[in-house]
């Protein structure tokens, strides 16, 4: 699969895919994307109920940006996250070494960046005293997980039209499964379809304001 490094609006950079000419974030900016639908009204939604542990799934690992978002977050507080991503297609060294993330955002984290990416596949590891990392290299729809495992899901796979079979209802019902009761899922998909599909599955669902340049975004609630 060949992907070029792109820079978005916000200055921060991303991947397109030129086999299904997809991005892997919004152009209007990654990191705004990210903190908008991931962090704002993902795991920082779930932390006001301010829990002693926060289990985290995310659904396309990708550029690792949500999961450095996540860390970065998670410095501010002391609950301690267990992070799960799922990855069939992992980036290349010579690809994350491209990604600006860190001199844009934070530039003090660029080891942290640097060691998500580093580190081994399929091996829980302790990336700070709070903040432990499990990267899955797999298909997500051959993947096993355990049941009301998952507090926060990131759904963060190619949109529907580039990657149908990732939001067919037998993989958001495998989504629903692993969650927890009230677990929350956030995803920048609102789509009819996507919608009907989710509530077919027993989802809550609402529609939240957007990042810029996207009016809207989902989040489901496991009811």
């Amino acid at each position: 699969m060949k992907r070029e490094i792109v820079l978005t609006e916000d200055g921060s950079s991303s991947l397109y895919v030129e086999e299904i000419q997809e991005h892997f974030h919004s152009h209007f900016g990654a990191i705004q994307e990210a903190q908008h639908i991931f962090i704002q009204n993902g795991f920082c939604e779930e932390l006001k109920s301010e829990p002693d542990q926060i289990s985290i799934l995310e659904i396309g690992f990708g550029t690792g940006l949500n999961c450095f978002l996540t860390i970065l977050e998670s410095i501010k507080d002391k609950t301690q996250v267990y992070y799960e991503g799922i990855e069939k297609f992992p980036l290349s060294e010579a690809e994350y070494k491209q990604l600006n993330y860190a001199s844009v955002h934070d530039p003090h984290q660029q080891y942290l960046f640097d060691k998500l990416h580093e580190l081994p596949w399929e091996v829980p590891v302790t990336i700070l005293p709070n903040f432990k990392l499990c990267k899955r290299e797999c298909s997500f729809e051959t993947t096993i997980f355990d049941a009301n495992r998952f507090d926060v899901v990131y759904f963060d796979p190619f949109s529907p039209d580039k990657q149908p079979e990732m939001w067919e209802f037998s993989v958001i019902k495998k989504v629903y499964d692993s969650m927890k009761n009230s677990a929350i899922l956030m995803t920048y998909c609102t789509k009819g379809v996507v919608k009907r599909t989710f509530k077919e599955v027993g989802f809550k669902i609402e529609k939240l304001p957007g990042p810029i340049g996207k009016r809207e975004i989902l989040r489901a609630t496991k009811v």
